[in-house]
C-alpha cells in the first residue's frame, strides 16, 4: 500500500482530528491543570496531553486498523524499526508554552512508510495555522502553498535555537555573535520549523529532538528544498533523539562548519 494513493482521505481526517483536538486543549485554558514533571523541571506533560494523544490513537485504530502509532506520551506502540505504516504523533509540542503563556504551541501529525515520510502536519493552535506536505506536492499553509525557500545564507537572515544549546556550543557562540543576522527561541519546534519552511528563518537548530518533534516538520521542510539533518550533518534517525539541524541549503553548511569546526 502506498500512503499517496490515499492522501486526500487521510488529509481530511487527520486536519478534522487536528482541529478537535486544539478545541480539546483551548477548552483547558480555564481549567486546573494536572501538571507532571518528566525529565526535568522544563520537561512537562500535562493531563490535555495525555488526552489528546489518546484522541489521535483511538481514531487511528478506528479508520486505519494495523497502522502502528508512536506517540510522546507513551500511548502507542513499541518501535524497534519503522517498517510499514507508522504515524507519529506530538500532542502538544511546546508543553511548557502551553502552561505557561497558552501560546507558542503546536500539534503535529506525520505518516512514513517504510521510514520515508509521506505526510506531515504542523498546527499552530493560536494562530490558527495549518502547514501540512505531501511527499512529492509540496507545502502548504492554511491551503496556499509554500514557495521553494531562497538559498540565503546565514548572515542574511535569522536563527532559531533550542534554550539547551545557549551554553554549551563554542561554535554557537561564533554563529550567533558574528555569522547570523541574530537568533531566536521559540520553545516550539514544530513552530520553529515551520518558520524556516515559510521563509521567517533561514534555520533552526537544537540539541535534542525526539522523533515526533522531527517528524512532521522534516517533511514539510523538505518539501521546500530545506536541509534537515543532525548537527553534524548525518541523516536523522526516527528511533532515537538527535541534535538536530534544518535550515536553506548554504546556511547549512555554513552552520555545520562553525558547529563542527575547533576555534
Amino acid at each position: 500500500m502506498n500512503v499517496l494513493n490515499q492522501f486526500i482521505e487521510r488529509t481530511q481526517l487527520i486536519q478534522e482530528w487536528i482541529y478537535d483536538a486544539a478545541k480539546l486543549i483551548k477548552a483547558s485554558f480555564e481549567e486546573n491543570l494536572d501538571i507532571q514533571q518528566k525529565s526535568n523541571r522544563n520537561d512537562l506533560v500535562t493531563n490535555i496531553d495525555k488526552a489528546v494523544e489518546k484522541q489521535f490513537i483511538e481514531k487511528i485504530h478506528q479508520f486505519f486498523p494495523g497502522e502502528r502509532i508512536m506517540g510522546e506520551e507513551g500511548f502507542g506502540d513499541e518501535f524497534q524499526n519503522l517498517d510499514g505504516i507508522v504515524w507519529i504523533i506530538d500532542p502538544i509540542d511546546g508543553t511548557l508554552n502551553f502552561i505557561k503563556q497558552q501560546y507558542d504551541f503546536a500539534i503535529m501529525v506525520a505518516v512514513y512508510e517504510d521510514g520515508i515520510g509521506q505526510a506531515g502536519f504542523i498546527y499552530d493552535v493560536m494562530q490558527d495555522k495549518m502547514y501540512s506536505a505531501h511527499k512529492g506536492k509540496g507545502a502548504y499553509c492554511n491551503k496556499k502553498k509554500l514557495p521553494p525557500v531562497k538559498d540565503l545564507s546565514l548572515k542574511e537572515g535569522l536563527v532559531a535555537i533550542s534554550s539547551a544549546l545557549m551554553s554549551k556550543e563554542e561554535g554557537l557562540a561564533r554563529l550567533v555573535g558574528r555569522a547570523s543576522s541574530g537568533v531566536r527561541l521559540i520553545g516550539s519546534a514544530g513552530i520553529e520549523t515551520a518558520h524556516v519552511a515559510s521563509g521567517q528563518l533561514i534555520g533552526y537548530i537544537a540539541a535534542s529532538l525526539a522523533p515526533w518533534d522531527i517528524a512532521a516538520g522534516k517533511i514539510i521542510a523538505e518539501e521546500v528544498g530545506l536541509i534537515y539533518t543532525k548537527m553534524n550533518g548525518s541523516s536523522i534517525d526516527l528511533l532515537q533523539k538527535n541534535p538536530s539541524l534544518v535550515a536553506t541549503p548554504t546556511a547549512h553548511k555554513e552552520i555545520i562548519m562553525l558547529l563542527n569546526t575547533k576555534k
